[in-house]
């Protein structure tokens, strides 16, 4: 049986704060797309088709973000089993699986005019669709589980199994031979870009995160109002 959840925030505030966070995130895209065209440089051998990467590695991040807190939410709720933890988990999978559409979105348009093909099945990219696929897997198995806990436990499993690949994913580039560049400032030794490519590049994962905040923040708004709904006028 689960442990009686502790009283959080109204979903209705929960949902203003995240369509707030949203709403700055959106106006942070504007000012990363005009820092990329106009403050960071153009890259001298892939020229323009660069400027996706301010782009690309962001959405990145925040997938591997979203899918790492979905392990250790997972995990913890496994151990406590807190409601909230679960509702947490779920949030941030669906929208992990939106910023991993854009990463194998962008990706493949970048690599287009540099690599001459769409799509290569080395190592980081097939583990990235695999991980990708996996959490699609987890939204659909939290869909056709109906019993509560149930759910919350089988999905918690798959939670935990996504979140191990991660590490796996960032390290496939030393581990396998791969089209896909090492990273560049992830490493142990200073970033190898340009001043004002790095600051463009911090300031757009930055609006990256703030957007993954925001988007969770009202997405678990929304379960917790239709958890409310659904227990009746008793429950809020």
């Amino acid at each position: 049986m689960s442990a009686p959840e502790i009283p959080t925030l109204r979903p209705e505030r929960l949902i203003r704060r995240g369509l707030w966070l949203s709403g700055v995130g959106f106006l942070g895209l504007i000012l990363v797309y005009v820092l990329a065209l106009t403050y960071a440089p153009v890259e001298a051998r892939q020229g323009l088709a660069q400027k996706i990467f301010y782009v690309h590695v962001p959405a990145a991040w925040s997938t591997l973000l979203a899918f790492s807190l979905v392990g250790i939410a997972s995990a913890t709720y496994l151990w406590l089993e807190d409601r909230r933890l679960d509702r947490f988990a779920a949030a941030s999978a669906e929208v992990g699986v939106v910023f991993g559409g854009v990463m194998l979105t962008t990706g493949p348009i970048w690599a287009k005019p540099i690599w001459g093909t769409w799509w290569t099945w080395d190592a980081r990219l097939t583990l990235t669709l695999f991980l990708f696929f996996l959490f699609v897997g987890y939204l659909a198995l939290r869909a056709a589980v109906q019993d509560p806990e149930e759910r919350a436990r089988f999905s918690a499993v798959v939670g935990i199994l996504g979140m191990l690949l991660v590490p796996f994913i960032h390290l496939s580039v030393y581990l396998f031979r791969t089209l896909h560049p090492q990273p560049i400032v992830l490493k142990p030794s200073a970033p190898s870009l340009p001043p004002e490519m790095l600051r463009t590049l911090l300031v757009s994962t930055l609006v990256f995160t703030v957007l993954y905040l925001g988007f969770v923040t009202a997405r678990y708004g929304l379960a917790l109002e239709q958890e409310l709904r659904e227990q009746g006028p008793d429950a809020a």
